[in-house]
């Protein structure tokens, strides 16, 4: 399986509206503690718009939603794949992702064969607070070579300037949040994303 070296990662259908008609082709749809009934409104609006622009959505830890809505791909944290039903995800044909932090991660992550590793932070990151020190490019190329022929996803702290770093050392796929969400003009920074990765597309 190969992703799109541009991995974006918003946390409403609303960002989805706006960003994805701009070109992006994977997108990560990552919600927090919304009533059941907006996590459905919000990840049928986001499976509509990826469909219309050819972007591939992914769900994040809202598996049985994500089922029920007949969506076809699915991230889990390690906590949420802690409490997942792996064979129901499988059964519906769903593909996996899962994040990775550490050794015992994953291994943890590779025992149930997902379609996707992610490690991260890579860089120091201000999207939430983390237990892990920063990974360094470095841990992408270790990582890399234990999952191979599996896709490697770096995320933490990237920035356009940081990806042939990332790229170079094993990464398929950059993913990214608050250096498009948090900036005066996200659109902007958006193409200048597409354009970055184009090169590894």
């Amino acid at each position: 399986m190969k992703l799109d070296p541009f991995y974006l990662i918003v946390d409403s259908a609303g960002w989805i509206e706006r960003l994805v008609p701009l070109g992006v082709k994977l997108v990560q749809l990552r919600m927090k503690d919304l009533p059941e009934d907006r996590l459905r409104a919000e990840i049928r609006r986001a499976k509509a718009v990826c469909a219309e622009h050819g972007c591939q959505l992914i769900v994040n830890d809202y598996w049985r939603f994500a089922i029920e809505e007949g969506c076809d791909f699915v991230h889990l944290g390690q906590e949420d794949l802690a409490v997942a039903d792996v064979p129901a995800i499988r059964a519906a044909g769903m593909k996996l992702g899962l994040s990775t932090h550490d050794e015992t991660e994953l291994e943890t992550a590779l025992a149930v064969t997902p379609d996707y590793v992610a490690l991260g932070p890579v860089w120091p990151t201000i999207l939430k607070r983390m237990k892990w020190a920063p990974q360094g490019v470095e841990r992408l190329g270790i990582w890399k070579a234990r999952i191979a022929p599996l896709p490697l996803v770096a995320i933490g702290g990237l920035n356009p300037e940081r990806l042939p770093a990332v790229f170079e050392n094993g990464a398929d796929s950059a993913a990214v949040v608050t250096d498009i969400t948090l900036n005066a003009d996200p659109e902007a920074r958006t193409r200048e994303w597409i354009s970055h990765t184009a090169r590894w597309r």
